[in-house]
C-alpha cells in the first residue's frame, strides 16, 4: 500500500494540501485535499493508505469543493436550491456530490427556498414595475415549487398591483397620446399583459384612467398620422389616394367620420394650391 511521504500546503491555495506517497518506485504526487478532509482523516507522514480510504477522501474532497463553490456563488445574492444545483452541474460535479453539498448548505442555513422566494417577491415589488404573474414566472424559472409560490405571492396585493398598473398606464398613455383611443387601449392592454398583470387588474386600471379622447383631441391625433400618410400617397390618383388614406388611418384606430373629415380638409387645401 502507498505510504504518505510528504504533505505540503499548495502555493496558490493555502486551504489545500498536496499529498505525496512512495508506492515503491519513489516519491510522487498522489492527490490533493481540502484542510477539512486532511484533519478529518488525520493524514500525516508515514501513514499507509488503501484504495478504499483514498476513494472516500476524494469524494469528501469533491463535496467540500462543491460546497465552497456554492458558498462563493451565493456571495453575490441569495440563490434558490435549483440555481445552486444547476451551477454545480455546470462545474461538472457528480450528482451524489451535489446532493451532499446541498444537504450541508441547508444544514448550515446557507440555503432556504422559503426565504429566497419571499425575498425575491419583495425585491421585485419594490424595485420593478412587474405584475404578479411575471413575478410568479420568475420564481418558477428559479425552480421554486408551486406551493411556495402560492404562499409568498400574496404580498402582491390587489390594491398595490392596481396602483402600479394605473401609474404605468398613465405614463404610457401620455407617451403615446398621438394614438387613437382604440389603438391606445389595445397597446395598454398588451403592455400590462407583458408586464405580468392579471386581466382583472388590467380591466380595473383601464377603467380608472381616461382613455376616451374628445373629438378635438382625437382629430389632432388623426392629423398627426394623416399628414404622414398624405405625404406618402399625395401623388396617387384621387380614387386610389382616398382608398389608401382610409385604409391606413382606419388601421390606426380612427373612425370613418373623422377620416372622411380629414381627407376633405386635405382635398380643399390641394384645390386652393391649384
Amino acid at each position: 500500500m502507498p505510504v504518505i511521504t510528504k504533505i505540503s500546503v499548495q502555493k496558490h491555495n493555502k486551504d489545500r494540501y498536496s499529498i505525496f506517497t512512495d508506492s515503491g518506485s519513489g516519491e510522487e504526487y498522489a492527490f490533493s485535499v481540502d484542510e477539512d478532509v486532511l484533519i478529518r482523516h488525520q493524514l500525516k507522514k508515514g501513514m499507509e493508505l488503501d484504495e478504499l480510504s483514498i476513494s472516500e477522501m476524494l469524494v469528501q474532497d469533491d463535496i467540500r469543493k462543491a460546497f465552497n463553490m456554492a458558498v462563493q456563488y451565493m456571495a453575490y445574492r441569495m440563490r434558490s436550491e435549483a440555481e445552486v444545483r444547476d451551477y454545480l452541474k455546470k462545474k461538472d460535479m457528480a450528482e451524489h456530490v451535489i446532493q451532499e453539498a446541498v444537504h450541508k448548505l441547508y444544514e448550515l442555513k446557507f440555503l432556504n427556498d422559503d426565504e429566497f422566494a419571499a425575498a425575491f417577491v419583495r425585491t421585485q415589488l419594490n424595485t420593478t414595475d412587474k405584475g404578479a404573474e411575471l413575478i410568479k414566472r420568475g420564481l418558477k424559472e428559479k425552480g421554486i415549487d408551486q406551493g411556495k409560490i402560492d404562499k409568498v405571492i400574496g404580498e402582491a396585493t390587489f390594491d398595490d398591483q392596481l396602483a402600479k398598473a394605473i401609474k404605468l398606464s398613465e405614463k404610457y398613455a401620455h407617451k403615446n397620446r398621438k394614438d387613437s383611443s382604440r389603438i391606445l387601449k389595445q397597446k395598454l392592454e398588451q403592455m400590462l399583459q407583458r408586464k405580468g398583470y392579471s386581466f382583472s387588474i388590467i380591466r380595473a386600471a383601464l377603467e380608472e384612467i381616461e382613455l376616451e379622447k374628445d373629438e378635438v383631441d382625437e382629430m389632432e391625433a388623426l392629423r398627426y398620422h394623416g399628414e404622414k400618410f398624405h405625404g406618402k400617397f399625395a401623388t396617387l390618383p384621387e380614387h386610389e389616394y382616398r382608398q389608401k388614406m382610409k385604409m391606413a388611418l382606419y388601421r390606426k384606430g380612427f373612425t370613418m367620420d373623422l377620416i372622411d373629415h380629414f381627407i376633405s380638409e386635405k382635398e380643399k387645401e390641394e384645390s386652393k394650391k391649384s
